[in-house]
């Protein structure tokens, strides 16, 4: 394991040129502190863990100092936002300080959210208040948890800075990891523009560092296309079925790498709600939960626009191959999806697949129109047995409709006998792939009351810990298992979040 001094820095995006960045140090606020530090995203940079305790770590972190070999930036990008393309983005209050290439030779971007205005902030003050802060620190961290793919956290910086958005609140940075984040909207910035060489560029800086075996392939522009259809359908499906909602997808939040990026609103599902929206800032529903798989495909369609010119010198073929990569995103999809929810039910052998689309169908069906809590039911069927009556009481306690589940819970049952299932061995798969712990939104909401209230982190820690091994029965915290409480439903999530 390595001290701070020796982390080594491989800065290939700061080397790209003409107008791909802006070089821009952070304008860290005073009294800076460390909120919380994460252990496993420390030893992604082979950091010891006795460094993030160190003062120079907050300082180096919190930009307030450079490691030798930072080189801090600001990216460059333009995005459609709520459908709408905006020519102009770029990181307005996050700086790239920089990216660590660990002993395995796989690279981290470190990248500062919150540390002050930069070229893209449009009037912004470029700060992050230590709300959304908190929020993403646990989410991004309770994904990795899932096994869903997500930019990581590595630590909250807190400072003497108050910040207004609905109201005045404490500000605080937080340092997110990725092996890169460029998004589609980088893309889109150089097509709108008509700056076709640095779009080609951009293409080749990603396929050579992070798609090298696409290198040789008779288009690979067209392949990294492939890649991200193929990438994004499994994101999509892996949220659809954990219900996770990201509030904010617009194609500046999408990542060529297939990670989940920028948790501003989300929320994880707590009754089964199929057009359940996060962000009241989204007044249409656009985002709403239900509608992920579509807004998908359009932003992979923005993507697929932007790279038209390296497909194809001509434009009626460039089209066509575009077309054609995404024609695979609905069947790579439905795909996942499906094997997601077969694991999610315990089921291993194939079967007639309209068969098990039905069942997962009218299973979803019934938890919406009961309203039932979508993790503490899947967590609950794996204690099902074969035998009616092992198990029914907990699931009968959370699906009023009791005539209605009983007659799913035949169909199920007699499903598992064609495979012969066995009990034991099926409830420690589904214990394995249907969560005790998601974020809810209660849940941050404790530690961020305690944090702005009362400056204790504790909660912080206690909940990281938790999130990052979701399947685990912690009893301990057995109470974050159960359904919120009703206080939670007055919690409302905004683009600020």
């Amino acid at each position: 394991m390595k001290s701070l001094e020796q982390l080594r820095f491989d800065n290939r995006y700061a080397g790209l040129r003409g107008g791909f960045h802006t070089r821009v140090d952070p304008t860290p606020p005073g009294d800076l502190h460390l909120v919380s530090a994460n252990p496993s995203a420390a030893a992604l940079l082979d950091l010891a863990p006795d460094q993030t305790l160190r003062p120079e770590f907050v300082d180096c972190m919190g930009g307030k100092r450079r490691l030798e070999g930072m080189q801090p930036l600001a990216m460059c990008y333009a995005g459609h936002q709520f459908g709408h393309y905006v020519p102009r983005l770029g990181d307005g209050r996050a700086i790239l300080l920089g990216t660590v290439r660990n002993d395995a030779g796989q690279t981290w971007d470190l990248h500062l959210k919150g540390a002050g205005p930069t070229p893209y902030s449009r009037d912004g003050d470029g700060r992050a208040v230590l709300r959304s802060t908190i929020r993403e620190y646990l989410c991004s961290e309770a994904m990795h948890g899932l096994g869903i793919p997500t930019t990581r956290a590595l630590c909250i910086i807190g400072g003497n800075e108050e910040v207004y958005r609905e109201r005045i609140e404490p500000g605080a940075m937080l340092v997110r990891m990725a092996p890169s984040h460029v998004r589609f909207g980088s893309f889109e910035y150089f097509y709108y523009s008509n700056q076709f060489d640095r779009l080609q560029h951009l293409a080749d800086h990603v396929i050579a560092e992070h798609f090298p075996e696409l290198r040789d392939s008779a288009a690979p522009c067209l392949a990294l296309l492939e890649q991200a259809v193929q990438r994004t359908a499994r994101l999509i499906a892996a949220w659809q079925a954990v219900g996770f909602a990201h509030g904010v997808m617009n194609s500046d939040n999408m990542s060529i790498l297939g990670l989940t990026l920028d948790y501003g609103p989300f929320g994880f599902l707590d009754a089964y709600e199929p057009g359940f929206v996060c962000n009241h800032s989204d007044h249409h529903g656009r985002y709403a939960f239900d509608r992920q798989p579509a807004i998908g495909l359009f932003n992979l369609g923005c993507l697929a626009q932007a790279l038209l010119p390296l497909l194809d010198d001509d434009p009626n073929r460039a089209a066509e191959r575009a077309q054609a990569a995404l024609a695979g995103y609905e069947p790579a999809l439905v795909a996942a999806f499906a094997d997601n929810m077969r694991a999610k039910l315990g089921l291993q052998h194939d079967h007639d697949h309209d068969d098990d689309r039905a069942l997962c169908a009218d299973l979803l069906q019934l938890l919406a129109d009961s309203g039932a809590d979508y993790t503490l039911f899947f967590r609950a069927l794996g204690g099902l047995g074969l035998q009616p009556g092992r198990g029914d009481a907990a699931l009968h306690a959370l699906v009023p409709e009791r005539r209605r589940l009983d007659d799913w819970l035949a169909r199920y049952r007699r499903r598992l006998r064609h495979e012969q299932s066995d009990d034991r061995q099926r409830r420690r798969r589904m214990q394995q792939v249907n969560p005790k712990y998601v974020l809810r939104n209660y849940m941050a909401e404790i530690a961020i009351r305690k944090a702005e209230d009362e400056g204790d982190y504790a909660e912080i820690d206690r909940l990281l810990r938790l999130l990052q091994r979701p399947f685990d029965e912690h009893a301990e915290l057995r109470h974050y298992a159960a359904a919120p409480p009703k206080w939670a439903a007055g919690i409302a999530l905004s683009c600020s979040s």
